[in-house]
């Protein structure tokens, strides 16, 4: 598997913990001008901007510090652009890593950043 295709098996195993959470997934992939969010989901409360991050090897860091503030920023310009797009509503900002390709092995963190 090449690193493209690890990639979407990640955001796969991500989508199974947010539906099995209760989360409607609403895209994937949302690209924008300014960047990409790996998956946009919808809680009774929020609109739920996703980045999954697969990091197998820690030996530049691991998946959580691979989201830069630089990152972050692209990530927050995209959802303002869909928040334009759609309905407005509260959201947030969660982050997804996984170590291993395995649903068992994620940590999810909820509200991981602030614009």
């Amino acid at each position: 598997m090449d690193k493209q295709q690890h990639g979407q098996s990640a955001e796969r195993i991500a989508e199974q913990v947010l539906v099995q959470a209760g989360l409607q997934i609403y895209a994937r992939n949302f690209r924008s001008r300014y960047g990409e969010i790996d998956l946009i989901a919808r809680d009774p409360r929020a609109w739920v901007f996703c980045e999954v991050r697969l990091r197998r090897s820690h030996r530049w860091g691991g998946a959580a510090e691979s989201i830069t503030r630089s990152k972050q920023q692209r990530i927050v310009a995209t959802a303002v652009y869909f928040l334009n797009l759609h309905t407005e509503a509260p959201c947030r900002f969660d982050v997804l890593l996984l170590d291993a390709l395995d649903i068992d092995r994620v940590e999810w963190i909820k509200d991981a950043f602030r614009p």
